[in-house]
């Protein structure tokens, strides 16, 4: 990102009664980890067995990216004021643009907009860093997934218009995870 938010991480990013955002700091990456394993649950339920060793390939790449959007200062968390944290979203950049590198709540935190409250901070996170759209990857076929996103303002990128960084990141993705050929981008503008 050319620029992020100017608060600590410490600082509330945005508030609601019982939770609020906050930029996660580098640290937390195992509880980033833990959130996202939760949340793969719901993933496993609708077949899609997302559950690597810990040396996988797949799992270094996406640690990887996760560390860039940590260092950052791109990641944000959702925190429940009584059970602590419970989900995040975190932004990288493909070809130019921003990248929903990853968005994921826990399994007992779903239905209660927390998602989407997500969605909608990291699009102000983009904003406040002059980026004109958000690209994202994820599964075309799963009721929640793709219809989630179009609710929230993306529609479904042809493969013809995506960046050689994007068509890049939807092969590795198609080459490590089931149902490769459900992996669809989605792009979202900011205008």
């Amino acid at each position: 990102m050319r620029s992020v938010l100017s608060s600590p991480m410490n600082v509330e990013l945005d508030v609601r009664p019982d939770f609020f955002i906050r930029r996660a700091d580098p640290a937390e990456i195992d509880v980033l980890g833990a959130i996202d394993d939760d949340a793969a649950a719901l993933f496993r339920e609708a077949g899609l067995d997302l559950d690597f060793p810990p040396r996988h390939a797949f799992v270094l790449h996406e640690r990887c990216r996760w560390e860039a959007c940590l260092a950052a200062g791109t990641v944000l968390l959702a925190v429940d004021r009584a059970s602590g944290p419970v989900g995040f979203a975190m932004l990288g950049r493909l070809d130019g643009e921003a990248y929903l590198e990853q968005i994921s709540v826990r399994a007992e935190a779903t239905r209660r907009g927390i998602g989407t409250w997500l969605l909608g901070a990291v699009s102000v996170l983009a904003k406040a860093a002059d980026e004109r759209s958000i690209v994202l990857t994820t599964y075309g076929h799963l009721p929640w997934n793709r219809p989630f996103y179009e609710r929230n303002g993306y529609a479904a990128v042809h493969e013809t218009a995506c960046g050689h960084q994007l068509a890049r990141e939807l092969e590795i993705q198609r080459r490590w995870l089931p149902r490769p050929e459900q992996r669809i981008a989605m792009r979202r503008s900011l205008a």
